[in-house]
């Protein structure tokens, strides 16, 4: 049996705003997702798993600053160190968009660290390339449009033209390394890509677009034993209660609010020929707390707003934000400074103001603006803007006296 630790979408410098650690000079929320990253390697050492694939996007973006780079890298050596091959797959946010440039993992090629391999292209890795581990592995790294059109000789390709044919290369890469696999040795397929089926945190299935998304035949191919994917920050088994297992592990820390409910994890997969097995380890990120209120009755206004929150206890250290709806003829009644200081116990507090513009008054078919008198149009005018029923008939009232004086005769003098 093969233990391997498979792990996706770090983006362990996607987090570098905010208050910042005065040990370390990273920012607080990096260091989340560093933590994060410790607990996988830990475990990876301390278990003495056998390998280890990361499925893509170590970081926020192709250019990365040394900082992030060493801090990676520290990581990545104590795998190294601990004799465990590591598979590093590129990702998208590993890649630069011009072909031949060099990916943001790069280095550990170029210096040939020990038992960790860069998978750029696509790959069929045999024990021999595996320090002796008897274990396939196929490598699908994110395939980006310019280097796809440039590998397939296609000049100005519609991108449904461009994906029909992708899937068509691909279905035959995969059936060519299937059919020169050793029946006796387990195979993992390993891919940075969207698959058919797939959901996000959003709960949206995966529909073809700017991303090439593989056929979830594909994937679900019985000769395969475990598949690593990445791209997803949603964790997730497309196979789940078959074989082989199609595993999304997810990103290891929630990036945005988006993900604000899901729980966060990295994959042991138990891996024998014909059956496998995946154990879910849950990391224990930073929570998010995402809340929304609309605020329809102008009693209690305040109230209401930090009804919506949790107590102060309950939000300590999370990264909580509250989106307010309300009419605009309220904004006087928001204290936004104590709402603040009811979320001061956060570890960050976001806070949307959407002040309301009510709908326009509808007049009736057979009437027209024009048609209205002045007192007429100022009496609707108030019904839209003001905010108070008595400040409605004083302005009313007012109104009429000034334009009643405006509309009599001038006084002639006698002579």
């Amino acid at each position: 049996m093969i233990r391997l630790l498979h792990f996706a979408d770090a983006h362990i410098d996607i987090a570098a705003h905010g208050r910042h650690d005065p040990a370390s000079g990273l920012p607080l929320r990096a260091l989340d997702f560093l933590k994060a990253l410790d607990t996988i390697v830990d475990a990876a050492v301390d278990e003495k798993v056998d390998a280890v694939i990361f499925a893509g996007d170590a970081y926020k973006n192709r250019t990365p600053v040394p900082t992030f780079q060493r801090e990676w890298g520290k990581r990545i050596v104590r795998l190294s160190a601990a004799g465990i091959p590591t598979l590093l797959l590129v990702g998208n946010h590993d890649l630069s968009p011009a072909v031949g440039r060099a990916n943001a993992l790069q280095e550990f090629d170029t210096l040939q660290v020990p038992y960790v391999r860069v998978l750029g292209k696509p790959c069929f890795l045999k024990p021999e390339d595996l320090n002796g581990l008897p274990l396939q592995v196929l490598a699908l790294p994110w395939l980006s449009r310019p280097s796809l059109m440039a590998a397939l000789a296609l000049r100005d390709a519609t991108l449904l033209d461009l994906h029909e044919e992708v899937e068509s290369r691909l279905s035959e890469l995969m059936r060519g390394w299937l059919e020169k696999i050793d029946p006796t040795l387990p195979v993992v397929l390993t891919a940075h890509a969207s698959v058919q089926g797939a959901l996000y945190g959003t709960e949206r299935s995966v529909m073809l677009g700017n991303d090439l998304v593989l056929p979830g035949s594909l994937v679900r191919d019985p000769r395969l034993d475990y598949v690593a994917l990445g791209h997803i920050h949603k964790s997730q088994n497309l196979n789940e209660n078959s074989h082989p297992p199609v595993v999304y592990p997810g990103s290891i820390e929630r990036v945005d609010f988006g993900e604000a409910d899901d729980d966060k994890f990295y994959v042991i997969a138990h891996i024998e020929r014909g059956s496998s097995r995946v154990e879910w380890r849950r990391l224990q990120g930073r929570r998010f707390i995402d809340r929304a209120v609309r605020i329809e009755e102008e009693k209690d206004f305040q109230k209401q707003v930090l009804a919506a929150l949790p107590s102060p206890s309950d939000m300590a250290d999370a990264v909580v934000r509250l989106v307010v709806e309300y009419p605009r003829r309220w904004e006087d009644l928001l204290d936004e400074v104590a709402v603040r200081r009811h979320a001061e116990s956060a570890f960050e507090f976001h806070f949307i103001r959407r002040p309301q513009m009510e709908a326009r008054l509808r007049l009736p078919e057979d009437q027209n603006f024009g048609s209205l008198s002045a007192l007429e149009k100022l009496d609707i005018y108030w019904k839209i803007i003001s905010s108070k029923g008595e400040d409605d008939q004083a302005l009313q009232k007012l109104a009429a006296e000034i334009i009643a004086a405006a509309e009599q005769p001038p006084e002639t003098s006698e002579t």
